[in-house]
């Protein structure tokens, strides 16, 4: 009876209206959801949020780099984003003698101010539904190859007259409810983004790995940068003769603070959800890829941490790298125990139980079952393919051979290749690493779909570590001024090489026998899920569907919240100085914060100091950095994490665990004010209270 009843419910929840928490939702359509959001506390309009005649919100944000979201703060180009989103900028600055990851950076003047070559800013400049034009002349005779032909054809055609590279301005047509609806986005491109200060990273990363995803959360996680532009006020390449970047709109800052139950909402670029899918793929996420990647994952971690607490040289050398592998081997481990603890398959069976009776009665009978089959005829292809990327691709030697492969075949120079690869390597990690993984390959993965050259190569040699040893001995990659010597007429010697040898087996192995039926049945997966999502929307008409994130920019809304993780335990919603003090612990490194911290809390008056927020927003990986936005408008966090309990919300949103993380915008001011002492930035910032 409880089972029954538990489903009941559940299906009961899918059809009604969602709740404020969950969705995120297109800018460019926000008037369809101002008046929820007044009715939960908003008090700006929908020109205010999202214009293209008048400044408006979303031209104080931008897309930071390529996967993270930023905000501008100042009427000149301050910027604003996380300090995992500028870390790798960090690390490049960052040498043994000058270590900005471990002591922080502030430029105490703009002059001082470090450029950082690669990085870009976009700025949304409109977007607008152009579904008529993409699909005009389809006719549902053709076939999908036909129609992506068309697609392609008409959204180059819409942004011929658009896209202008010496202007910076680059458009896209992106498909959004599974190709049922495209949408032209138009961004201007800031080519001149200079690192202007980063905390320590015993405060911008406190917490590291072990607090990663968790709530109470204490880190500091920001960065600062300015962007700069040509006298014009247009996008430039780097110049010394290059200016602030004066925005059409930035944010003022609020220094009121959070409490529970105030509104927020959290306007970025989220990457990629998957809400609309059926049981077949969450059970496979869920059940089977995640579990797996955890632990292979956890085997490359447990390898670098012992090298990087070895060497302050190899730490930083592999902060960055540690850090990436790290942040969704945790989250994978909170989404897998989300959706079994939600029940998501199940409920999602459920469902797809009743939508089969209605599907019976029009022409989507049958289409559950055609992607029941595409599923089962992929997974198995797809999971050997899995194991192959965290396994094999995961070797740095194997793919510092094949970059070099592709300079030399491009007749183009290998120093800087070799001069970037080196900097960052540590072979001693490289080797262990490649023992464990091809080991984890052999044992995990099923011998049908075993490559002919790693079962013979493995027999030939033994043992994963012989095979290691003479690779490693005998392969040119080992050595940078080898590397750096070689021309394109060395491309024999080249593919000779036991390291490019064995990065291209395997390549030609995905190709020939993986690549081809998981392009074929992703293609039908993605063609029946097209017409899923018009069936769903169908099937349930009194339900409010958001399109999947796909980092794009969206408008998400909700409160200041805490929550309950299990059995008599409530988390409070804002975490305080004090809490960073009782973590304290100069023996354990992710919790060793700078002396001048500890001193400024000795000294007392600062146990209240917030730090973190909780709140009830829809967010995902790419709303990294967003700005965290309160009734007025004003700025009052960034954006930066989600609960460990709430990480399935790509899959499935849970309003009583999903909830995002943010640093309290006051903390940022704490630490610039006493830990960089870059007072000199605040004069330059407008603040509401």
């Amino acid at each position: 009876m409880k089972r029954k009843l538990f489903f009941l419910m559940a299906l009961l929840a899918a059809f009604q209206p969602l709740r404020a928490d969950e969705g995120m939702w297109l800018p460019v359509l926000i008037s369809q959801r101002i008046e929820d959001m007044q009715a939960h506390g908003f008090r700006l309009t929908a020109e205010d949020v999202y214009s293209v005649n008048q400044a408006s919100l979303k031209d104080a944000v931008v897309l930071f780099g390529g996967g993270c979201t930023g905000e501008v703060v100042s009427r000149d180009g301050l910027l604003f984003t996380n300090h995992h989103c500028g870390y790798s900028q960090i690390q490049q600055h960052s040498s043994v003698e000058h270590d900005y990851l471990k002591d922080g950076f502030w430029a105490m003047s703009r002059s001082e101010e470090l450029p950082n070559r690669g990085l870009s800013v976009s700025f949304l400049q409109r977007m607008e539904e152009v579904t008529d034009v993409v699909l005009k002349g389809y006719v549902p005779s053709m076939t999908e190859a036909q129609r992506d032909s068309l697609v392609r054809a008409n959204s180059a055609a819409i942004t011929r007259n658009i896209v202008d590279p010496a202007k910076g301005v680059r458009a896209s047509v992106e498909a959004l409810y599974y190709a049922n609806q495209y949408f032209l986005f138009v961004y201007k491109v800031y080519r001149d983004v200079r690192l202007v200060g980063a905390p320590p990273s015993s405060i911008g990363k406190f917490g590291g790995d072990t607090d990663n995803w968790m709530w109470p959360r204490h880190t500091g996680d920001f960065s600062i940068f300015r962007i700069y532009a040509g006298k014009d006020n247009e996008p430039a390449d780097y110049s010394e003769d290059n200016v602030p970047y004066h925005p059409r709109r930035y944010f003022t800052i609020s220094r009121a603070g959070v409490k529970e139950g105030d509104f927020t909402f959290v306007y970025g670029c989220p990457g990629s959800t998957k809400e609309y899918v059926t049981s077949d793929e969450v059970r496979y996420v869920g059940e089977i890829s995640d579990p797996a990647k955890i632990a292979l994952r956890t085997q490359r971690l447990d390898i670098q941490r012992k090298y990087m607490s070895q060497d302050q040289a190899v730490r930083i050398q592999y902060s960055s790298k540690n850090s990436s592998v790290s942040n969704s081997w945790k989250k994978w481990q909170g989404e897998s125990k989300g959706l079994m603890r939600r029940k998501t398959a199940a409920t999602k069976k459920e469902f797809e139980r009743y939508f089969r009776a209605w599907a019976k009665t029009n022409q989507y009978d049958g289409l559950l079952d055609r992607l029941e089959a595409l599923y089962a005829r992929r997974n198995p292809y797809y999971l050997a393919y899995e194991y192959y990327t965290e396994t094999v691709r995961t070797i740095e030697l194997l793919s510092f051979a094949n970059n070099v492969h592709s300079a030399l075949v491009a007749k183009r120079p290998v120093a800087s290749v070799a001069e970037s690869f080196f900097k960052n390597y540590y072979q001693p990690i490289d080797e262990e690493t490649f023992v464990a993984m091809i080991e984890s390959f052999d044992k995990q993965v099923d011998p049908a779909f075993k490559p002919a050259y790693f079962t013979k190569k493995l027999a030939s040699y033994g043992t994963a570590a012989s095979w290691r040893d003479d690779i490693f001995s005998r392969s040119i990659f080992t050595d940078k001024a080898k590397v750096a010597a070689l021309t394109d007429a060395d491309l024999a010697k080249v593919e000779a090489d036991p390291a490019w040898e064995m990065y291209d087996a395997f390549n030609q192995w995905y190709r020939s026998e993986l690549q081809g039926v998981i392009e074929e049945t992703t293609r039908d997966i993605r063609v029946a899920y097209r017409d899923y999502m018009r069936a769903q929307m169908e099937f349930q008409p009194d339900k409010t569907f958001y399109p999947d994130a796909n980092m794009t920019l969206r408008v998400a809304y909700g409160h200041v919240a805490g929550y309950s993780p299990s059995d008599a335990i409530y988390y409070s919603p804002v975490s305080t100085l004090k809490g960073i003090i009782e973590k304290d612990d100069p023996n354990v490194f992710d919790y060793d914060i700078p002396q001048v911290l500890r001193d400024i809390y000795a000294a007392g008056g600062h146990d209240d100091q917030p730090v973190c927020f909780l709140a009830t927003n829809h967010t995902s990986g790419g709303n990294s950095g967003s700005p965290v936005i309160n009734a007025d408008g004003n700025l009052i966090g960034i954006n930066f994490d989600r609960v460990w309990e709430g990480t399935m919300s790509d899959l499935a949103f849970d309003p009583e665990f999903c909830r995002n993380i943010s640093l309290d915008i006051r903390y940022l001011l704490f630490v610039v004010e006493n830990i960089g002492h870059a007072t000199w930035l605040f004069d330059e910032m407008s603040f509401a209270d």
